[in-house]
């Protein structure tokens, strides 16, 4: 059983089982619009790999449309393993260790194998109280949950211990491989299409490539231990994988085996995850990829990355429109692994809707102001709530408020900043669609309003848990909402001034306390 991804239908869509080449086929023709046996967190990596994948394969046989029969899709994969006939890369068992099989480089002999059970316990999840998801509990494998784990694990997995090296597009062994770019919505739904955000992408690809620059399958080439490839050696689309696999049969079950090596796949550590991914985000001035880190997906981190006034960072190439995308509503998609050392701290996702009269304008100068103008609304509110209640813990002595007042307040703050998060990205369309001062003050005054509303719930719902002597505390509760009302007053007075003014004073007053 060797289980031929170019011939046998293993993968299954809403649109039925389909091989390899037949999925691309079904993909061009828009037919696909769910993989029921992919896992959230594996979204991101197979979508990235069909992608490069495609490009690489349509580039080897010099097309550049999107064939919608399964039989040119099969020729295009070969294309990219010519040296082997009987199609071993793209076998999910392996019947000679020696060569490769899918996402598996040949055993070079000597190793130490240890089992691996079950697709899940091979996937690239590592967390330290298993909280995620439950390890090893995928007894009933199908061969698809075989292939969804060696992709994620091969092109996302990070630094695991000695001998177990990470991919190198991320910025070192505990960073992040980042997706962030624009797909199409489902019609009439704020979903992804799958087949149109493939194919979109592929298209973007494909019209900056003059040829193969280099080897594509890194599973395809032999793996002596202690050698790396330098990038200078492979095509910018290139699969790589980052651990030793081996894929058996055991009875009727499949089982999976690997081994450590003594140095990484790619001598990529000095590139700092700048290998010319086109959905990772890219620091300027430091020449690195992002690192999610422990941060989520903010509004605050998705406007440094796409909005910044002071430009840090590029803009991945999948993450900025075209031409012919104006006319379509869009989803910014953004998706990595908040890693951590030798941990995750869980699957990082958010989807942000863009209507479509802002596709094209959401790249402009305009939304870097109006971003600015956003963020500097929530921080006035935020400091009003913040002084509020720093100033009952300070038992309304207000000439008494120091720091360790203001940290009593942060629970109450980031419940605010969570909120004020859901409404960034809408309050930002909403304003860029106004094109004068009349139209623009009374939505500010609504978006301000409701940030108010929002903060003077929370400044009630966090009194209790303010310290504070009982024959003091009603002075201080007084005095904390004669703050709070003070600092929001004054954000709604400001309402014809320019908003980046109180973002400003925030940042020095926080910086201060």
């Amino acid at each position: 059983m060797a289980l031929d991804l170019l011939h046998e239908p293993l993968i299954q869509t809403d649109a039925g089982w389909h091989s390899l080449p037949g999925l691309l086929a079904s993909m061009a023709r828009g037919e696909v619009q769910v993989f029921p046996a992919l896992r959230p967190h594996q979204r991101p990596a197979w979508h990235m790999f069909l992608v490069q994948l495609s490009v690489m394969a349509l580039d080897a046989v010099g097309r550049r449309d999107l064939p919608q029969d399964e039989d040119s899709w099969r020729a295009a994969l070969r294309a990219l393993t010519p040296g082997f006939p009987d199609d071993e890369p793209w076998h999910l068992i392996g019947q000679d260790r020696a060569r490769p099989a899918f996402l598996q480089p040949a055993d070079p002999g000597g190793l130490k194998w240890s089992d691996v059970a079950t697709p899940d316990a091979l996937d690239m999840l590592i967390t330290s109280r298993n909280h995620d998801m439950k390890r090893e509990i995928a007894r009933q494998a199908a061969p698809q949950d075989w292939i969804f784990a060696l992709v994620s694990l091969q092109t996302m997995e990070g630094f695991g211990g000695a001998g177990n090296y990470g991919i190198a597009r991320m910025n070192g062994g505990s960073s992040s491989r980042v997706l962030l770019g624009l797909a199409p919505a489902r019609a009439g739904a704020t979903q992804i299409d799958p087949s149109a955000w493939w194919a979109r992408d592929v298209r973007r690809l494909l019209t900056s490539r003059k040829g193969i620059g280099g080897k594509t399958l890194l599973w395809v080439e032999p793996w002596p231990e202690g050698r790396s490839f330098e990038l200078s050696e492979l095509d910018a689309m290139f699969i790589e994988v980052c651990r030793r696999v081996r894929l058996i049969l055991a009875g009727e079950r499949i089982r999976a085996e690997r081994s450590t090596t003594k140095a990484a796949r790619i001598a990529a550590k000095d590139a700092k995850g700048n290998t010319g991914d086109p959905w990772a985000p890219l620091h300027i001035t430091e020449g690195k990829s992002l690192t999610l880190g422990d941060q989520d997906w903010t509004h605050d981190l998705l406007v440094r990355l796409l909005f910044s006034e002071k430009g840090e960072w590029a803009k991945p190439r999948l993450a900025v429109e075209h031409a012919d995308e104006a006319s379509e509503p869009m989803l910014l998609v953004a998706e990595a692994f908040a890693r951590g050392n030798s941990k995750t701290d869980g699957f990082k996702s958010r989807i942000v809707p863009v209507p479509k009269a802002m596709v094209r304008e959401m790249f402009g100068e305009r939304p870097v102001a109006l971003a600015n103008g956003v963020m500097a609304d929530i921080a006035s509110v935020d400091l009003a709530l913040r002084n509020g209640l720093a100033t009952v813990a300070a038992g309304g002595a207000r000439e008494k408020v120091a720091k360790p007042h203001y940290g009593r307040t942060q629970p109450a703050r980031a419940a605010l900043r969570r909120q004020a998060d859901e409404l960034f990205f809408p309050e930002l369309w909403a304003r860029m669609e106004v094109t004068t001062d009349a139209g623009f003050t009374p939505l500010r005054r609504k978006f301000l309003e409701t940030l108010a509303g929002i903060a003077r719930d929370e400044f009630f719902r966090a009194l209790p848990a303010m310290p504070c002597a009982s024959l003091m505390r009603p002075r201080a509760e007084a005095r904390g909402r004669q703050a709070l009302e003070r600092r929001l007053h004054v954000a709604m007075a400001n309402l014809g001034a320019n908003p980046d003014a109180d973002l400003k004073h925030h940042e020095v007053t926080d910086a201060q306390a």
